[in-house]
């Protein structure tokens, strides 16, 4: 944290390739921090001049008077290896290296930044890049950057942080936050990422008392352990992080082999590992700005609700569809309360929106009137306010300000969003009396759903820990649909009752001891999906049936995969009245092994109505999981059904989370499915078992 600090907010920095031309990427940072006052000292290294830009210079990093907190390194990628080895040797703790032509190059610059990384741990140093733009500090003046971008203008300080891995979109996320006239204290970049990331970033930000709000930019996570580690502390300091997160391509086809695999998208995984901690992912730059900045607000309700008061009906519908669309609701004005507004305005529409109609233009107390029936007697957390461009009429504006601020200031705690057209000094004028102005209700409609967001991750108390389940050895390669449930079931996971059989005998006395009918599946680790070779009968009625079934399959298996083991034929009690679920394990690249639950047949393999957390958690995230897909209803109890046992497949879920998490690396994948979640009390059965072993571990 010391060295983060020093990068930051540094007293003295080294300009290492210090240049006179301020249009040069070595002269840049010296300009910008001249020209805003840097307090600290700026010590300019360049062997060729006595002076860069009035500064006097160095010859060398060893002819430096003092040791700087922070270099910054810009030469060509020739000589930057040599300059760390020089800054190690001086003992300087951290530096930001815009030199590129390293790992983003190919193998020869991955090694030559992998030995650069070598020296900075070594001496103890902290590395920012290579190949990327640096960093500002807004608060210090500290400008550690050559980007262009502060030729249109310099940040003004505020509490929003941006951490961006890509240069030229984190200074891009800045130049636009500076056009809107949003505060910001620090953007940082983070380039290749040979040693700080952008996770380190945000856990910086989760500690600085300048920095309120983070919003970040990811093209992919290259350390989960920082970065989960720094979103929560983010968490734990009640800190919104919003983050702009690229790239939604689908596991490659190599992860295919499980059918969890091939829905849990990298993009969906990412989406259930930001939501676990409360991370809002902006889908554009446009929302990541609306909801950083309305998050400066810091009022994050918990039970978020909308309130809508509008002069125009339609806007009211538009404003409606937006909520619905994103989850944000709206409730109806109680009975009583709009009763009270009819009176008022008889031809007003006060259900929700409640639209006072242009009549209110005529009476602005008729706006203050309204807007706190629908604080106090709506009691809604949120409230939206359409105007369009009467709001911001030189006859009206300020009027409508005094109306609404009063309700405003009686009422801290709720958030004021106005949708209006008015010219910039009015929408200031509004926006420093607590308001926070967007011109599309639609933008503030997706802004205000955040802020309940990050309020119910804020409000949320600690999770169960995951249950107590004994580590299990996994055999070296994929095992068989029977071997695969015998080590489930020693982490208490259920299958149906079932026997492996090696002759048609033993099978026919396996189903007549389990009653009929009953499944009959080939038995084999080589054929995973067996249905695929038609290696599945079901419903099989009588002893005729098993024994023609047990030829059967045995044929079908010879000729689908001649050179598959066959171990014999699984015979299981065929289960009925129960709800078909499907439970999963794929291991992700980047956050490891990640469970998936959904209900069987169209849901998961259509509509992929699944849900996904990072393994291992308890049963009470596991039943969460369970009632968050669309299809839940199916189990509990909707058109007249029995409701399924929840309880009952929230531990299969959980145990099977433990279980994925201590099987370690060789674990590629699970799949239970069919899992028939029986009526309530009756419990939840595996019928069918695929632990898929690592090839590379094998």
């Amino acid at each position: 944290m010391e060295a983060l600090s020093a990068l930051l907010a540094p007293a003295s920095v080294a300009v290492i390739g210090a240049s006179g031309d301020a249009a040069r990427i070595g002269g840049r940072p010296i300009a910008a921090m001249l020209a805003r006052g840097f307090q600290g000292r700026i010590l300019p290294v360049n062997p060729n001049r006595p002076t860069v830009q009035g500064l006097p210079a160095f010859a060398s990093i060893a002819d430096l008077p003092e040791v700087p907190d922070v270099a910054i390194i810009a030469v060509p990628a020739n000589v930057a290896e040599v300059t760390m080895t020089e800054l190690a040797e001086r003992g300087v703790k951290a530096a930001i290296m815009f030199s590129a032509g390293f790992a983003e190059m190919g193998d020869a610059g991955a090694a030559a930044e992998a030995r650069m990384l070598e020296t900075a741990r070594r001496s103890g140093m902290r590395l920012l890049g290579p190949n990327c733009l640096g960093l500002f500090n807004a608060r210090t003046n500290f400008f550690g950057t050559f980007t262009s971008s502060l030729e249109r203008g310099y940040p003004t300080p505020g509490p929003i942080g941006i951490a961006s891995q890509s240069g030229a979109y984190g200074m891009h996320l800045f130049g636009m936050a500076r056009e809107h006239g949003i505060g910001i204290s620090c953007c940082v970049t983070t380039g290749n990422e040979a040693d700080l990331n952008v996770g380190d970033m945000i856990g910086w930000m989760a500690q600085d008392p300048g920095t309120e709000v983070i919003a970040a930019y990811s093209e992919g996570i290259r350390d989960s352990r920082s970065f989960l580690a720094a979103l929560e502390l983010a968490r734990r300091n009640r800190k919104p992080v919003v983050m702009m997160k690229v790239g939604r391509s689908a596991v490659g086809s190599a992860a295919a082999r499980s059918h969890t695999a091939s829905i849990a998208g990298d993009d969906a995984v990412t989406d259930a590992v930001l939501a676990e901690f409360g991370v809002v992912r902006a889908r554009t730059t446009e929302e990541l700005l609306d909801i950083a900045r309305l998050a400066t607000k810091r009022i994050y309700p918990v039970g978020n609700t909308l309130g809508v008061l509008t002069i125009s009906g339609g806007a009211g519908v538009l404003t409606s569809d937006a909520a619905e669309a994103v989850g944000l609701p709206m409730p109806a004005m109680p009975e009583a309360a709009q009763a009270e507004l009819r009176a008022v305005l008889p031809f007003c529409a006060p259900q929700n929106p409640v639209d006072c109609t242009a009549q209110a233009l005529n009476d602005l107390s008729l706006v203050g009137r309204f807007a706190t029936a629908l604080v106090e007697q709506g009691g809604y957390s949120s409230i939206l306010a359409f105007f369009t461009h009467t709001g911001g009429a030189a006859s009206v504006a300020p009027r409508l300000r005094q109306e609404l601020g009063a309700v405003r200031a009686a009422h801290p705690d709720r958030l004021f969003v106005l949708s209006i057209l008015a010219n910039p000094d009015q929408i200031r004028t509004f926006e420093e009396e607590g308001f926070a102005v967007f011109e599309d209700p639609s933008r503030g409609v997706a802004a205000l759903h955040a802020m309940g967001r990050f309020g119910e991750a804020f409000a949320a108390p600690a999770p169960a820990a995951p249950p107590e389940v004994p580590a299990v050895a996994l055999p070296e390669r994929t095992p068989s649909e029977a071997e695969a449930k015998r080590l489930l079931a020693q982490a208490g996971i259920e299958a149906a009752p079932e026997c492996a059989c090696a002759t048609a005998e033993e099978a026919v006395a396996a189903a007549q001891g389990f009653g009929f009918p009953v499944v009959m599946k080939i038995l084999s680790p080589d054929i995973l999906h067996k249905s695929e070779i038609g290696g599945v009968l079901l419903n099989v009625a009588d002893a005729q049936g098993v024994r023609e079934g047990f030829a059967l399959l045995k044929q079908r298996a010879a000729e689908a995969a001649p050179q598959a083991r066959i171990e014999g034929v699984l015979v299981a009690k065929q289960l009925s009245g129960g709800v078909e679920c499907i439970l999963g394990v794929h291991r992700d690249p980047v956050f490891g092994p990640v469970a998936m639950f959904g209900l069987g047949g169209i849901f998961v393999e259509v509509l992929k109505d699944v849900a996904f957390r990072r393994c291992p958690f308890g049963e009470d995230v596991a039943e969460t999981m369970i009632r968050s897909i669309r299809g839940a209803p199916l189990l509990l109890g909707a058109r007249g059904r029995p409701p399924a046992d929840i309880k009952a497949l929230a531990r299969m879920l959980s145990r099977l989370s433990v279980f994925a998490h201590q099987a370690g690396p060789s674990l590629a994948g699970i799949d239970l499915n069919p899992v028939f979640a029986m009526p309530e009390g009756q419990g939840a059965f595996a019928a069918d078992a695929v632990i898929d072993i690592a090839e590379d571990d094998a």
